[in-house]
């Protein structure tokens, strides 16, 4: 062997032997990892191929007063094709027929859609989308069309379904139902009923192990780990929806009437403090109004002439005897430090008058000299006495946000000269609507502030929990019974007598008692805008509804005056729950399970529901989302429960008919 080849073979055995080496350090690396961090890479790959899935719980419904639904959860779908899975003979045998069915059931031309689904094919576009937020018996019919109506593996249709919030009663008091949604940090805003009670609403998570499988689809393993989500509670709200509607309704015509910014309703049970509607309306830029800020619960302003209730009933209260003393009201004006002018609206004054029929005809200068000469050496006796009566508590809502009751004390920062004169009318002090109705109904409930309720029980119809929210009185006696009897019949004659800032609403069919409000704002300003109120109680006899109207900033050339802005409202309101004459109709028990296993039923998808259902004797509201659910067309007559409906319960489903639901 020469020594050119000894030298190859060196270079070979060299390599042969850091090969060698190489191989018996990767065999030495493939051991370790196999025995020392097998069971690392094992979990990393059943992390891949195996994982828990969470499990939604369906979350509960809010119920109004009667059961009918206020708020529910309802499915909703987004239909996509995939278009490489059909073969080519299924897609040219069914293109056509498939574009005209998704044009009636969807609505825009069969072109449209033919064009659509020609170029994905083209394309090759395995995602298109063709519709989403659709309903279940939408989901339904578009499954039924031509080749739609082969297996997903034939046809190419993909469904997604996702659960969404939905309010039966549509914008009608929408705020206060309120919601719960999670901001771009991920934090929660919570509002309304929604927000208060979604501890309660929201049930508990569920999760269910599951396998990749094929085309990256997830199959269920059946596992003794598995947890079943628990569907949230019931909410049971005191609201009426009979009475949010007539609410609603007769709010909404005088904004619009008087091209008010916003304004809002509210209308409580007496003796229990139940609120039975509450309806916050705003102006948007085009001139509609809907519901986007609950002011009745949160916007605290200057109460105005509804506050000389206050005034009056603190003044009687430290001495009964000034009810007989008269005030001069002189001219109509005061002024305080040569410059504060307290004026009343009657031009020239109203001369000599009682403190009763001060409070009666609203006079700003006999309320505010009752008030200043009896309390300006002493001005802490009468704000002692606004506390002890509870008004700078606020109510303790269940509802978040409610606004902060601001009265001023003697020493504070923001005391001055003019505290005391000013507050005696209602400026320099801050309250929101429902802690001055809140007040008001005291008076009409012998005294005794109960706290206003949104809630009267949580419930879950799979189980036996039950949590009840019973009255809860603030304060017990705000006054005596003689200063009591005093002011109701002070507020009877507000509406009663002709000189009463209110005797445009008196009715001939029912008696009421209450109090005109027109307090001013932007009063430091060139241009003085107008807060219009009106806040009482009916049957004046035997009061079981209280409530206050509050229109802000109406136009001031069409009026302003809390007697014509604000208080027609309430007699509306007040006429239409006594007034009208209810129609007899026999009720049969309704099964209120019946939304919950028709949810099940369309998230399982179980069956078809393709039957009129039996609507006899439902609230409206609750008829109206089954309807909606099915995609049948509608019509309402009336108010109310339903009594009758044009096709019988057990008919075919005809989505072309519309369904007249008679209601009373």
């Amino acid at each position: 062997m020469d020594y050119t080849e000894r030298k190859i073979m060196f270079r070979y055995y060299i390599s042969l032997t850091f090969i060698v080496f190489f191989a018996l350090i990767l065999i030495g690396k493939l051991l370790y990892i196999q025995i020392e961090e097998g069971d690392y890479y094992r979990k990393i790959s059943e992390n891949n191929t195996i994982k828990n899935f969470i499990l939604e719980p369906s979350r509960g419904n809010i119920y109004s007063d009667d059961k009918s639904l206020l708020a529910t959860t309802t499915p909703r779908y987004e239909i996509r094709w995939d278009s490489k899975v059909p073969s080519e003979q299924n897609f040219q045998k069914n293109i056509l027929n498939l574009s005209k069915g998704l044009s009636k059931i969807l609505g825009k031309k069969s072109n449209y859609y033919l064009d659509i689904l020609k170029k994905a094919r083209k394309d090759g576009n395995r995602y298109l989308l063709i519709s989403r937020d659709l309903s279940y018996s939408q989901y339904k019919q578009i499954k039924k069309l031509p080749l739609f109506n082969l297996s997903s593996l034939k046809g190419g249709l993909i469904a997604e379904s996702k659960e969404v919030r939905e309010n039966p009663m549509g914008k009608i008091c929408e705020r206060t139902i309120g919601y719960e949604k999670k901001d771009p940090s991920g934090h929660y805003i919570r509002v309304g009923m929604e927000g208060a009670f979604s501890h309660f609403l929201k049930g508990q998570s569920g999760q269910r192990l599951k396998q990749k499988i094929a085309n990256g689809q997830w199959k269920p393993i059946n596992d003794n780990n598995e947890i079943e989500p628990t569907e949230g509670y019931d909410v049971y709200s005191t609201i009426n929806t009979n009475i949010q509607d007539i609410t609603h309704h007769a709010l909404l015509r005088q904004l619009e009437k008087y091209k008010a910014d916003h304004g809002c309703a509210v209308v409580m049970k007496t003796n229990s403090g139940e609120i039975k509607s509450i309806v916050n309306l705003s102006k948007t830029k085009n001139g509609k109004y809907y519901e986007k800020f609950n002011y009745a619960v949160a916007e605290s302003q200057e109460p105005g002439s509804t506050f000389k209730l206050m005034s009056i009933i603190a003044t009687l209260e430290n001495n009964d005897q000034i009810s007989k003393k008269l005030i001069d009201t002189k001219n109509g004006e005061i002024i305080f430090y040569d410059k504060y002018k307290v004026r009343d609206s009657k031009k020239g004054g109203y001369g000599k008058l009682t403190p009763a029929k001060a409070f009666e005809v609203s006079s700003n200068t006999g309320i505010v000299k009752m008030v200043y000469e009896n309390y300006k050496s002493n001005p802490k006796k009468f704000v002692d006495r606004l506390y002890n009566m509870g008004l700078s508590n606020q109510l303790g809502l269940s509802i978040k946000g409610e606004g902060e009751p601001m009265i001023p004390y003697p020493g504070d920062k923001n005391w001055s000269g003019i505290s005391l004169p000013w507050m005696a009318f209602g400026y320099g002090v801050k309250l929101t609507p429902l802690q001055i109705l809140s007040f008001y109904n005291g008076i009409a409930n012998g005294g005794e502030i109960v706290k206003p309720r949104f809630i009267y029980k949580i419930k879950n119809s799979g189980s036996s929990f039950i949590k009840k929210y019973e009255k809860e009185i603030l304060n017990p006696s705000i006054c005596s019974y003689t200063t009591l009897v005093k002011v109701q019949k002070m507020m009877f004659n507000v509406i009663d007598k002709t000189w009463g800032t209110a005797n445009k609403i008196k009715s001939s069919n029912l008696k009421m008692a209450g109090k005109t409000g027109t307090c001013q704002i932007d009063y430091t300003s060139d241009e003085i805008q107008y807060v219009s109120s009106f806040v009482g109680y009916f049957p004046y006899e035997k009061p079981e509804y209280s409530c206050i109207v509050v229109i802000n900033r109406p136009d001031k050339k069409i009026g302003y005056y809390g007697g014509e802005v604000a208080a027609p409202v309430f007699k509306e309101i007040a006429e239409k729950l006594f007034s009208r004459t209810p129609r007899d109709v026999i009720v049969k028990s309704i099964n209120h399970n019946l939304y919950k296993n028709f949810k099940k039923t369309i998230r399982n998808n179980k069956s078809e529901i393709s039957v009129i259902p039996d609507l006899i004797g439902m609230p409206a509201m609750d008829a109206i989302v089954i309807l909606e659910q099915l995609g049948i067309k509608f019509v309402l007559k009336g108010e109310g429960k339903v009594f009758k409906q044009s096709v019988k319960s057990g008919s075919k489903v005809d989505y072309n008919k519309k369904i007249i639901l008679y209601l009373s």
